[in-house]
């Protein structure tokens, strides 16, 4: 029998931004995200208009990363959220957990987190997932989150992507 560590999440300091890029970094090597591999990952992980930014430590490890920020003008999932709800969305980005600590609910609790920081500051949150990963798209199936359309973008040139476009779960009243 193995035993699961709990994981525990608290605001990213500038000091775990080492942690985070080499995590990154492994990420990408393994299942290619992000897409395009940024010239400054530390620049990368602060991108957009950041509400906040948090890890997940296992075992006193930096484990996992998540970003929330509000939406800007090419975020899809938020407009289509806002154009079918009249509420204003937040955007769950830069979701990645260390491929050595899967299975313990690193990336769960993460989500849960960031979930309820967007419903705190009276946001819906919502994201894009590239549709070829399968793993994060499960994680968000299983937590509750609803497909709310299927596109095409181009991120880079001659990189065209399908993206997924997800909406947390509506809290119940």
């Amino acid at each position: 029998m193995t035993l699961r560590t709990a994981c525990s999440v608290r605001p990213r300091t500038a000091a775990d931004l080492p942690s985070c890029i080499g995590l990154l970094a492994d990420v990408h090597h393994r299942d290619g995200y992000p897409v395009n591999w940024p010239a400054r990952p530390a620049d990368w992980l602060a991108s957009g208009d950041t509400v906040g930014s948090w890890v997940a430590e296992l075992d006193g490890r930096v484990a996992g990363h998540v970003v929330l920020s509000r939406p800007g003008d090419d975020d899809l999932a938020a407009r289509l959220w806002r154009e079918r709800t009249g509420a204003e969305p937040a955007v769950v980005g830069r979701l990645f957990v260390s491929p050595a600590a899967r299975g313990h609910g690193v990336g769960a609790g993460l989500l849960r987190h960031v979930t309820a920081e967007a419903r705190r500051l009276g946001r819906h949150p919502v994201l894009d997932v590239v549709a070829s990963d399968t793993a994060a798209i499960a994680l968000y199936e299983r937590a509750g989150w609803r497909l709310l359309t299927t596109a095409t973008q181009c991120w880079s040139p001659g990189r065209t992507v399908t993206i997924h476009c997800y909406a947390g779960p509506v809290p119940a009243p």
